[in-house]
């Protein structure tokens, strides 16, 4: 009797903490109102960058429309204009999207911390009951039966023992789904930490394109003294500049000497798009039959459609072995900010016309990182962005002095005319 009333005081300790096991339930419920406020703020976040978003694409709409229209002061002026209105709408779109991530991090805290407090409050106690269970299992069931009268009871409380065990089993397993689901949980924190911080770093970026489009609005009319001739008289010297810089590197590229090796250039279709929406205005020049290689005097790469501020990626693994700025050495002649990077499959490539480059010399770029964004600069009759490709081994950044442009020193990438290839055929499948 007196070992059958020692295993009856155990089994309900037992009981009582298997009753606590079943207080982690409240616990959940504790923060699930603050979870609720967050998702309807994330939601109503969600639904403020819907509302921009479209904005943005009326803009859009519109910056292309006046792209169809014949040049004049007045038309570059709206386009700055709008350019700055969506610039704007932009910077409030990335504002959002850091305020809803700062939610979704926030939310995700309360879950770790959830999940840790279930996980810390509970073990301790699932372990002494499994050891207690233990205990009793080792007891000596038999010379208990024989000192009771009332089996009915012990047979009970056998059973009650049992049912406890199970659901202690029950429970340990639900924890070790806890706890996987806490791993996730915090790997799901990082990513939206880093995610932060990219929105954060172009949220800067975004914020020096307004003020620069301020800054070109200012030139604009400062060089045209809002004058409509004065204008007519700037595009016409810029295009005469153009084309002069434009045969005077021609004419140099065309005397250096270099053998393509196919053997060393990699098969078609290995690189990824530089943007995240591709619209081709304009096909790379004259190739010759089958070697998809460039004819002297044509347009030397392929241009994509691009509103200033659009993210410009790199297309491979590589590592960038030059940036720069025409402008500063020839206005309005050429590539106007840059960014040259030699890919590690034999391939090299220039972004031309970008409105701000994200990465320096010698700096490791991965595929699909953001290097730029794409904007106006140099010899550009709108946004866009233009895309040279090169055989690696022919092209490098070479500086060398101009006559066409008042005897200044320009340093860009430059390359043999057959070193130059056709994008298209190493791009993706486009329709």
């Amino acid at each position: 009797m007196k070992l059958y009333h020692a295993y009856k005081k155990q089994f309900n300790i037992c009981f009582l903490i298997f009753l606590g096991i079943l207080i982690i339930i409240p616990a959940v419920f504790s923060s699930a109102q603050t979870v609720r406020e967050l998702n309807d703020k994330i939601s109503q976040k969600n639904a403020d960058i819907d509302k921009l978003e479209q904005e943005i694409k009326q803009y859009q709409a519109e910056i292309d429309d006046l792209g169809k229209q014949k040049d004049s002061l007045n038309v570059s002026l709206k386009q700055l204009d709008l350019t700055r209105k969506k610039l704007v709408a932009d910077i409030s779109v990335t504002q959002k999207k850091i305020d809803k991530t700062t939610l979704k991090i926030r939310e995700l805290s309360l879950e770790i911390n959830d999940k840790q407090d279930i996980i810390t409050n509970n073990l301790d106690a699932i372990s002494l009951d499994i050891r207690q269970i233990d205990e009793l299992e080792q007891n000596n069931i038999l010379a208990t039966m024989l000192s009771e009268d009332d089996f009915t009871i012990i047979w009970n409380d056998i059973d009650n023992m049992a049912l406890v065990s199970d659901k202690l089993r029950e429970t340990t397993i639900k924890l070790r789904e806890v706890k996987s689901n806490l791993e996730d949980t915090r790997k799901e924190t990082t990513d939206a930490k880093n995610e932060l911080l990219s929105l954060r770093s172009k949220l800067a970026d975004q914020k020096k394109m307004v003020e620069q489009n301020t800054a070109d609005k200012k030139k604009l009319l400062a060089q045209t003294k809002n004058s409509e001739a004065n204008y007519q008289k700037l595009l016409k010297d810029r295009l005469a500049k153009k084309d002069a810089f434009e045969k005077e590197l021609r004419d140099y590229e065309s005397q250096l000497k270099y053998i393509l090796d196919p053997s060393k250039l990699p098969d078609g279709g290995v690189l990824s798009w530089p943007l995240d929406y591709v619209y081709i205005t304009q096909l790379f020049g004259k190739t010759e039959a089958g070697k998809r290689l460039y004819a002297n005097g044509t347009h030397n790469g392929v241009d994509f459609r691009a509103s200033i501020g659009t993210p410009v990626k790199a297309m491979a693994d590589g590592i960038v072995m030059g940036t720069g700025d025409t402008d500063i050495t020839c206005p309005g002649a050429s590539f106007g900010k840059f960014v040259f990077i030699q890919y590690n499959n034999g391939l090299s490539s220039t972004y031309g016309h970008l409105s701000l480059i994200k990465v320096s010399k010698g700096q490791k770029v991965s595929r699909g990182q953001v290097v730029g964004y794409s904007g106006n600069t140099g010899y550009s009759t709108g946004p866009h962005l233009h895309l040279s490709v090169y055989a690696s081994d022919a092209v490098k950044m070479e500086s060398r002095p101009s006559q066409s442009c008042a005897g200044r020193v320009y340093t860009m990438p430059i390359a043999p005319i057959n070193a130059y290839l056709d994008p298209m055929y190493y791009l993706p499948l486009y329709k």
